[in-house]
């Protein structure tokens, strides 16, 4: 006998709360693997509600109106014969739990809460759920009534179960699941689960998606079996993005797998698996016999449905998937794609007209505005393949200023109408910077204006001289630290009051109905040290990079340079960061990293080491120790790492009031969601700097004393 069957994972772009827009998803998913032939159907981590809807799930409507997206489900016979795995929130004996709903043919097969909860860097799962803690064990679940009234049902099986079908046994697993040490899909598969299904809302980060894949490999070299992961995608309503690329292993081989980054709603994909394979791949290891042998026995909610197809003779029009090789985008490919496809959800989402962006000419805004060109060119191939839903979204973006039938030509026409960008200058701004922004603009389309903002910088000096008789000067004219930063601060406001201006008012000087999303440029290093002024231009409606170290956008604007064939960009790699705040001179040319007191390269160092190590200024000295040892004194790496402390600490309230970021990174400051730390600190770090100086002192000893 030869047991075939056909499985579908789906990565889904759900939207917290939007619970008609989630259904529809969920219903096309599920007609599109009945469609190629699918017996079994698995969807994101609570796909009904949307996973991010953080507070919402502490109110009584979250969990009513799932109830009501799944009675739907249960009501349509078009999504008979195929086994579905969808997920909510449900009360159970008045607590809240993370579940997923198996279901068949308008019955209820199983419910299933999360064991094990997200609870650490961006997930706060603890906050409005409890987990299972009962391990192989169910209890009776009352259904609501009108549930009862759908599936004939009064009662299901809630709890750690197996599904046993006619011909297999699926196992559950969600999301942290997978990451834990004592993983429920070893017991399961010890127990005879051939299926392992994860429903997950795993988000992006830069080199994550490796982790994924090594961890569901393993779980299948180790245990055999079949493995499906489903991901959300897209952006849920926050700074995260969920990168998709569902996938279905078997034994240790990826077989098929969506894709991480995609504009496009829904992606289901299918893989035809072979479950005489699983049995003797698990037969053959003898160890694995043994504890399977004395392995804990789960209880099982038995349906009556065959997964596979019984083929006595050999039939080549079924026939098993092939394995393919894992496709892993690089960190620039990840810059590219990632934050591109958040901007392009939060903008059809928000209602909007398009961007606006303070291009200053540096190597930061640059790196915004090619992601916004990224956007344009996802979006421009998207329309020209026939995605109905990308064209609808376009033409509501775009307004009727293009006309009713619009189809974008390429991305620099689609910029045209989405994307402002602004060069503000003044007296201290090169002519190089202002030549930059106005060539990138020309390269990727975008609506650009040019305009000098020294008129209305003086007017504020000069009220501040009407007010007080005293005239502020900059540092290379003889005016102290004091005047000289309160002058960059006035240039550096102004550009955030301008920015909020011409994006509110552009598009209707070009007879547009819509405003536009203010667009910020701060990168997660300058977040980190605090070098940008509060209420800046740094402050926008979206920051696409505030999570992306300066080393990293380097490489990015190097990578676009090539791949998307913009020559410009050469000029923004050799020119040096700066701000462009203080008046030039023959002695001094303002350098970011000169004021910084550290490069841009150190400050990722220090980054990783405080949030990822969880390094404070002792530790960090020490690993720095091993790490610059051969380039740097002891002293001097002291003095750096307090440096970085001081700042760091003087600076955290800007934290307070970041314009939310894409997050990219693992040390990510951003305190409204990530990094919750303190915004006042004692900034000379007393006990701590000392303990620093007493090692250092000792060092320092030791080694005159052994010369």
């Amino acid at each position: 006998m030869v047991h075939y069957t056909t499985v579908a994972t789906c990565a889904l772009n759900q939207w917290a709360l939007d619970f008609e827009g989630n259904y529809q998803r969920i219903r096309e998913s599920i007609l599109q693997a009945k469609a190629l032939n699918a017996r079994l159907r698995i969807g994101p981590e609570l796909e009904i509600p949307g996973y991010g809807c953080y507070d919402h799930f502490l109110e009584r409507d979250t969990v009513q109106h799932s109830w009501e997206v799944l009675s739907r489900l249960l009501e349509d016979r078009s999504l008979d014969d195929i086994l579905i795995d969808t997920g909510m929130p449900i009360l159970h004996r008045n607590t809240r739990y993370n579940c997923r709903v198996i279901i068949l043919n308008g019955k209820i097969v199983l419910i299933r809460p999360k064991m094990f909860m997200a609870n650490d860097g961006l997930y706060r799962e603890m906050r409005w759920f409890v987990g299972w803690t009962k391990q192989a064990q169910t209890e009776e679940f009352v259904l609501p009534r009108f549930i009862a009234r759908i599936t004939g049902q009064r009662s299901v099986m809630f709890g750690d179960a197996l599904v046993s079908t006619d011909d297999s046994c699926l196992g559950i697993e969600l999301c942290e699941e997978l990451f834990t040490p004592e993983s429920p899909h070893i017991a399961m598969s010890l127990d005879g689960a051939e299926i392992i299904i994860n429903s997950s809302g795993s988000h992006h980060e830069l080199r994550k998606l490796k982790r994924r894949v090594d961890l569901i490999t393993e779980a299948t070299l180790k245990c055999g079996g079949i493995y499906l992961y489903s991901n959300q995608k897209g952006c849920d309503g926050d700074r995260m993005y969920y990168d998709g690329a569902a996938m279905v292993l078997v034994n240790g081989e990826l077989l098929a797998m969506t894709s991480q980054f995609s504009i496009a709603d829904v992606e289901v994909q299918v893989a035809t698996v072979d479950l005489g394979a699983v049995r003797s791949f698990r037969a053959a290891i003898a160890s694995r016999s043994m504890q399977a042998a004395r392995a804990q026995t789960y209880p099982r909610a038995q349906v009556p449905f065959a997964l596979s197809v019984e083929l006595v003779d050999f039939d080549n029009s079924v026939r098993p998937t092939d394995p393919i090789p894992v496709r892993y985008h690089s960190p620039v490919e990840e810059i590219n794609m990632g934050p591109a496809c958040w901007l392009w959800d939060y903008l059809r989402r928000s209602g909007q007209g398009g961007f606006f962006l303070p291009l200053s000419g540096g190597l930061d805004s640059c790196s915004t505005a090619l992601i916004v060109h990224s956007m344009c060119r996802q979006v421009t191939a998207a329309c020209k393949r026939g995605d109905q839903q990308v064209l609808h979204d376009v033409r509501k973006c775009v307004g009727a200023a293009a006309g009713p039938d619009y189809v974008p030509e390429s991305a620099q026409e689609l910029a045209s109408h989405l994307f402002y960008t602004c060069y503000m200058g003044t007296e201290n701004s090169s002519k190089e910077t202002r030549a930059r922004a106005a060539h990138l603009a020309k390269a990727i389309g975008s609506y650009h204006v040019d305009l000098n903002m020294d008129a209305v910088v003086s007017a504020i000096v000069s009220l501040f001289t009407l007010v007080t008789t005293r005239t502020p000067r900059y540092e290379v004219h003889g005016g102290s630290r004091a005047e000289n930063l309160a002058l960059q601060n006035i240039q550096a406001r102004l550009r955030m009051l301008l920015a909020y201006l011409f994006a509110a008012l552009l598009p209707w000087v070009r007879g547009r109905q819509r405003s536009v999303l203010v667009l910020g440029s701060a990168n997660v290093d300058e977040s980190l040290r605090g070098y940008f002024t509060k209420y800046d231009c740094s402050s926008a409606d979206l920051n696409p990079i505030g999570s992306i170290s300066k080393a990293d956008l380097r490489k990015y604007v190097a990578y676009a340079r090539d791949q998307m064939k913009l020559p410009v960009l050469d000029e923004f790699l050799e020119a040096m960061p700066s701000a462009e705040l203080v008046p030039h001179s023959e002695n001094y040319a303002q350098s970011d990293e000169v004021e910084m007191g550290m490069s841009y390269e150190e400050l990722s160092v220090f980054g990783r080491l405080r949030k990822i190590e969880g390094c404070g200024p002792y530790s960090m000295v020490t690993h720095l120790l091993h790490i610059w040892g051969d380039k740097l004194t002891p002293r001097e790496i002291a003095d750096k790492v307090k440096r970085f402390f001081f700042y760091y600490s003087i600076n955290r309230h800007k934290m307070t009031t970041i314009t939310p970021a894409y997050h990219a990174e693992t040390y990510s400051p951003d305190d409204n969601r990530y990094d919750l730390r303190p915004f006042l600190y004692n900034s000379s770090w007393t006990w701590q700097f000392k303990v620093v100086d007493d090692m250092i002192d000792r060092i320092e000893q030791r080694e005159a004393s052994a010369k």
